[in-house]
């Protein structure tokens, strides 16, 4: 019995199957079971008929039914068993005899042996009648085919496929890397190539921001960052450490013989028609280099404030601070907290044609038209100081500064807040009263700082809760305490994590951001030039300033994330 790897799959296969009209109809069995009204219908075949979709995908786009009422709709329409993904045992000698590229084509995944000769398989559409002889043709077996839902398909796919990944120990060359590389194609021969990409792109897929490969004494750990928590990915023979190494440091244009010092570097490729920067730092350990990729997306387009998540209060405080004629606007937290993504908010609320909007960072994470952006190259002598200094010269209104790295840029960019030019800038610190003890710190005149900053907002990110399984509970009288509410409440509701396919089984999708905007007047300005840290932020609660722990408080009441994440955070402490 062979994989469909080797199988050769028809140009064209007949059509056949039941079309007598006795079997009900898809619509019919969503109005019967009350998921969609005989309106609703209507105006669903309508669009059906307008626009070629299928009318499981109408419905479920318009917010009228779930994908699981659809699928197991279209198992009872064609007399076949729904396969719930997230209970099924699946079997490892089932899919693999399916090559992962034919289970994405036809949406399908072998899931156990039914008898010994007899294949039950998951598909996502039972009206694709080609996929569905295909498979047969393929297999050589009886096939059973049961209907699953369509993302939990795909997402069982790329779990099962990744945990799968397999290359011979045997390596051809390796080729040089082109300026630009279509990672997504996956068509280079090389078994060390085929598993890099595979890595990153299932990475990519995964919305990891960090992809790690560390070696063992005896194997390649790979992990990646995924809404900010660590998840193995896979392990990679010792054998094959050195190709794959080389193969990474080739990407990012580093020396492949140097092992014993680090080294930095940057990749540029295509996944999906989409352009990706990446930045690679290989550190020499004692089983071998270290090699950390953090994947870094260039989107095109705006962002704006309402789609940052802040509360209203702090929205506002922010949108009115960016909008002073001069000042320094600084974003804190630590790598990976979602800065940029703030500043650039800010900036998309400041781009008009009345303005000159210019940034420098390393690298230019988004594109947006209107704005004149600069990257950093420390190797042809462009640093974040020598390029502030010239930028300023080009007389620009409003300034976006990537990071205050230094104490040289620290100062360029205050002075700047102070004649006139309004400054957004990030820095490396834990909360935002701590900031100014930073820039103190990096030789920047207290008196200087009262005078040009406006406003330092702290964030973090906090993973959301799955909203296809997170679970409702009454919060205990601990909680209570924690979320400030001195008695019980019957409509006081809270979210933990439970696990589906959809999540990955971590409870988890996505992440949110929490806020700590602290307006930079009146008392605090007079405490930056001669009060601590703690007075700083202590004026900031008094003047109304809600904290990182407060806002998650928010969110874990608004169901968006838990109370276990929040913690996680913010830790237990208020400062």
């Amino acid at each position: 019995m062979g994989s469909v790897e080797a199988a050769a799959f028809p140009a064209t296969v007949p059509l056949r199957g039941p079309q007598d009209g006795r079997r009900p109809q898809l619509g019919s069995i969503l109005v019967r079971d009350g998921f969609l009204s005989v309106d609703q219908l209507e105006e669903a075949l309508e669009t059906v008929e307008q626009t070629g979709k299928r009318l499981g995908e109408v419905v479920v786009t318009a917010g009228w039914v779930s994908w699981t009422a659809v699928a197991k709709a279209l198992a009872e329409q064609y007399g076949l068993r729904y396969i719930d993904l997230e209970r099924e045992q699946i079997d490892s000698a089932a899919t693999a005899l399916l090559a992962e590229k034919y289970a994405r084509r036809y949406d399908a995944l072998p899931i156990r042996f039914v008898d010994d000769h007899t294949l039950l398989v998951a598909i996502a559409d039972p009206t694709n009648v080609v996929a569905c002889d295909d498979l047969r043709l393929a297999f050589g077996l009886n096939v059973e085919f049961g209907v699953a839902v369509p993302p939990d398909l795909h997402v069982a796919v790329g779990r099962i496929y990744r945990a799968q990944l397999d290359i011979e120990a045997e390596a051809e060359p390796l080729p040089m890397k082109s300026d630009l590389e279509d990672i997504s194609a996956g068509a280079a021969s090389a078994p060390a190539i085929k598993l890099v990409n595979s890595l990153i792109a299932q990475a990519i897929d995964d919305q990891a921001s960090d992809l790690h490969f560390e070696p063992q004494a005896n194997q390649l750990v790979v992990r990646a960052r995924i809404d900010g928590v660590m998840r193995h990915v896979t392990t990679i023979a010792k054998s094959l450490q050195p190709m794959v190494m080389s193969r990474l440091k080739i990407m990012a244009e580093l020396d492949i013989a140097e092992k014993r010092a680090p080294q930095d570097g940057r990749v540029s490729i295509r996944y999906g028609g989409n352009p990706m920067d990446m930045r690679v730092a290989v550190l020499p350990t004692t089983h071998g280099e270290q090699i950390v990729m953090r994947l870094m997306n260039r989107p095109w387009g705006r962002l704006g404030l309402a789609d940052l998540g802040m509360s209203p209060a702090a929205e506002q405080a922010f949108a009115r601070a960016i909008r002073q004629p001069y000042g320094a606007v600084i974003a804190c937290g630590p790598t990976g907290s979602g800065k940029t993504t703030t500043l650039y908010a800010a900036l998309d609320q400041l781009n008009n044609n009345q303005r000159v909007l210019m940034t420098i960072e390393d690298p230019v994470e988004y594109q947006t038209p209107g704005v004149n952006q600069i990257e950093v190259n420390p190797k042809s002598g462009l640093t974040f100081a020598r390029g502030l200094r010239t930028i300023l010269r080009s007389d620009p209104d409003v300034l976006l500064v990537g990071e205050i790295r230094d104490e040289e840029t620290a100062r360029i960019a205050i002075q700047a807040a102070m004649t006139g030019h309004v400054v957004l800038t990030t820095l490396h610190t834990h909360n935002a009263a701590s900031s100014i003890a930073r820039l103190i710190d990096m030789r920047v005149e207290s008196s200087l700082l009262a005078s040009s900053i406006t406003c330092i907002v702290a964030q973090r990110l906090a993973r959301r809760l799955c909203l296809h399984c997170r679970e409702a509970y009454a919060p205990t009288p601990a909680e209570l305490i924690e979320l400030g509410v001195d008695h019980p409440r019957d409509d006081l509701v809270l979210y933990r994590p439970k696990s589906c396919v959809q999540c990955g089984s971590t409870g988890y999708s996505g992440r949110v951001a929490l806020y700590e905007v602290m307006p930079i007047h009146g008392k605090l300005r007079r405490l930056i030039d001669s009060g601590s840290t703690e007075e700083i932020f202590a004026a900031a609660i008094e003047e109304g300033m809600t904290t990182l722990r407060q806002d998650g408080l928010r969110l874990a009441l608004s169901g968006i994330s838990s109370l276990e994440e929040i913690r996680r955070v913010t830790g237990d402490r208020l400062l």
